[in-house]
């Protein structure tokens, strides 16, 4: 299943996410803060995280098909000054940018998720990095005091692509099986089934039915159902908020087993 947005719009939103980003890092008193959502982090941590991710996403991007690449070799390192971050932040977000333009959405592309629902391709590469750049600018909003919700197309496709890029596994759920469905109050859902064929996840036509799929290829009624905001929704599922900021039905210590299931093992 294809994204709701664009490839031009993904990069557009990719763009005003790292101005956020770089607004937010640009306002702190010091880049030693601590990262309340990321505690093992300082802000500095944090930039970091982001402008390095970038470039090797471009080197990653420009490589094609192939093995994954890191950093290039004599990229600028980030600068500790707070006042030179955004310039460093700002350079490495448009080398990814280029990357993704010059290569456009359908180029094969290397990508750890390739047992997921998202296709190996820079179309897919964008949409992930897209959600990377909005939760991490919700972490330096944080950060500073000034916490804003994702933008509402942002976190709309932002739910769907976590979802089917860092959920969707063909590995045996090794409990018994089941289903989660989530419910944006925009008017969106989705459910993720998970049993011995993995965790594949659908949207749902109309919250309370059957996926768009087959009934029989997974449970009828979810074991736990989850209802917020698109924003709170997303930010749940990578959690920076709590349980208890969004309405859950069901049982909810099915929430647990997902979050401790790790399907490498």
């Amino acid at each position: 299943m294809t994204t709701t947005l664009t490839f031009p719009v993904l990069l557009r939103l990719i763009d005003e996410r790292s101005s956020a980003f770089r607004a937010a890092v640009a306002s702190a008193p010091s880049l030693d803060v601590q990262v309340p959502t990321c505690p093992e982090w300082t802000l500095f941590d944090l930039a970091q995280h982001i402008g390095e991710g970038r470039r090797a996403w471009a080197a990653t991007v420009a490589a094609g098909p192939a093995p994954a690449k890191s950093v290039p070799e004599g990229a600028p390192a980030a600068p500790r000054e707070r006042e030179a971050m955004p310039a460093w932040l700002a350079a490495s977000t448009q080398e990814l940018l280029d990357a993704l333009r010059e290569a456009g959405p359908d180029r094969g592309c290397w990508t750890w998720w390739g047992a997921s629902q998202s296709p190996q391709t820079c179309g897919a590469v964008a949409r992930h990095q897209l959600q990377q750049m909005a939760v991490h600018t919700y972490d330096a909003q944080v950060t500073v005091g000034a916490p804003e919700p994702l933008p509402d197309e942002v976190a709309l496709d932002g739910v769907e692509e976590f979802l089917f890029t860092c959920v969707a596994t063909t590995s045996a759920w090794p409990h018994k099986p089941t289903a989660f469905d989530f419910h944006a109050t925009e008017g969106h859902s989705w459910r993720l089934t998970v049993d011995g064929d993995g965790a594949r996840s659908t949207r749902i036509s109309v919250p309370g039915t059957t996926p768009v799929a087959a009934a029989d290829e997974g449970p009828n009624a979810a074991g736990v159902s989850v209802r917020g905001t698109a924003s709170e929704l997303v930010l749940y599922v990578y959690d920076r908020i709590p349980a208890d900021s969004l309405q859950i039905e069901g049982e909810a210590g099915l929430f647990d087993l997902l979050r401790a299931w790790d399907p490498e093992e």
